[in-house]
């Protein structure tokens, strides 16, 4: 079976794309193979040549990857999907199967920051050239389009300040000069929020974080339409090879199981510690798109549905000895730059996730040097505030 277009999104994300063997197995199947086996010379060239469709090599024909590629495509309501070896290698067969040398990206400085190195280091080198923006002032998204600009990039909600992005608003400026809108979409997955329906054209996920769910496997995936990415972007993972390994993605798969149950308790657990974390006394600010305090309040109520994420920020007084104070005097708590995971986790993003950055990027992007980012995971909420309380009272 594919999947039935009457089905819910939990029917989906447990029975789309399975496609059962001989075996009769009830679980999908693991295909660790390299290669395939063709029943004739002419079966093979056909495969090769495109005229007959069919498995020829796993660096881009798997039967585990395509369950999961067809899986996630049906809960985005895209219709393709290229799984990829990690969420900086999907951003990266965007690009590379989308953009060329002279065109130029718009994008929202609320970035991760191994996504504005690769724009500003790595994408530069080969003539493409980016332009950082406020993720919401739209207006100056208009205003940095050029005649050669064919790409809009962002987060929405943001990495770490929970920033909220008017997607509906950036498609309409986007296609009104001719270029696309790609959507990282790691932090609302697509129970929350699903960037194709708000007339976004391509859709981003590090798998690794919440389709996982309990940090056990790197992948990405990229999400859109036939041509541009069930062909363009395609193209870049059959010939570059930056491809997902099946054993991945079988926990991928057993992950997309889970995730609407797993984003509800991230969620409601995340806000309960926003709220507390906002009474704190040396906590300076908390960002979260769920409180009433944050400025895009109301646009993540639209946007959003179920939930408003499971990551949250908040800025202590006293700078980064403050703010490492707090992190290493917890003890329950994961210190490490990963989210998305059961367990939560907690990092500094000025010395981490957002290292490379220059002081003027980290400026630019809101990362204060007192700026913890903690990722909600599935523990009692009365132990998380338990533990964070020990750091803040250091």
């Amino acid at each position: 079976m594919t999947f039935d277009e009457e089905w819910g999104f939990a029917t989906r994300a447990v029975r789309a794309g399975q496609q059962r063997t001989n075996e009769g197995e009830h679980s999908e199947a693991i295909f660790p193979t390299s290669s395939y086996v063709f029943r004739s010379a002419a079966e093979a060239a056909a495969r090769f040549g495109g005229t007959e469709p069919g498995n020829i090599y796993s660096r881009f024909t798997n039967p585990t990857v395509r369950t999961f590629e067809q899986r996630l495509a049906a809960l985005e309501g895209g219709q393709a999907c290229v799984a990829t070896a990690s969420g900086m290698a999907a951003i990266l067969a965007t690009c590379l199967g989308l953009l060329k040398a002279g065109d130029h990206i718009v994008s929202s400085r609320a970035i991760f920051g191994t996504t504005t190195v690769f724009f500003t280091n790595y994408m530069a080198r080969f003539g493409v050239e980016t332009t950082f923006v406020s993720l919401s002032d739209t207006a100056a998204w208009a205003a940095a389009v050029r005649p050669n600009t064919r790409l809009f990039f962002l987060e929405t909600p943001s990495n770490p300040l929970g920033e909220i992005g008017d997607i509906a608003a950036l498609a309409e400026i986007a296609h009104a000069h001719g270029a696309l809108l790609a959507v990282d979409n790691v932090y609302a997955t697509p129970v929350m929020q699903r960037p194709l329906e708000l007339g976004a054209d391509i859709v981003i996920h590090s798998a690794t974080k919440y389709i996982d769910g309990q940090g056990r496997a790197l992948g990405g995936a990229v999400i859109g339409d036939a041509e541009k990415v069930g062909k363009d972007v395609f193209g870049v993972v059959r010939t570059a090879g930056p491809s997902m390994s099946p054993f991945n993605a079988w926990i991928f798969l057993k992950g997309l199981e889970t995730l609407k149950l797993r984003m509800r308790a991230h969620c409601e657990s995340a806000l309960a510690m926003a709220r507390w974390l906002e009474t704190q006394p040396g906590v300076a600010r908390v960002y979260y798109p769920g409180l009433e305090s944050h400025p895009q309040h109301e646009l993540a109520k639209r946007q959003l549905s179920g939930g408003f994420g499971g990551v949250l920020a908040f800025e202590v007084e006293g700078g980064r000895e403050a703010a490492w104070r707090v992190i290493d005097n917890t003890r329950m708590m994961s210190i490490t730059a990963n989210l998305g995971d059961a367990k939560t986790t907690i990092t500094h993003p000025a010395t981490t996730t957002h290292g490379r950055l220059t002081p003027e990027q980290k400026a630019d992007a809101g990362i204060a040097e007192g700026l913890i980012r903690v990722s909600v995971g599935l523990e009692d909420v009365a132990d998380l505030q338990a533990d964070l309380s020990r750091g803040l009272g250091a």
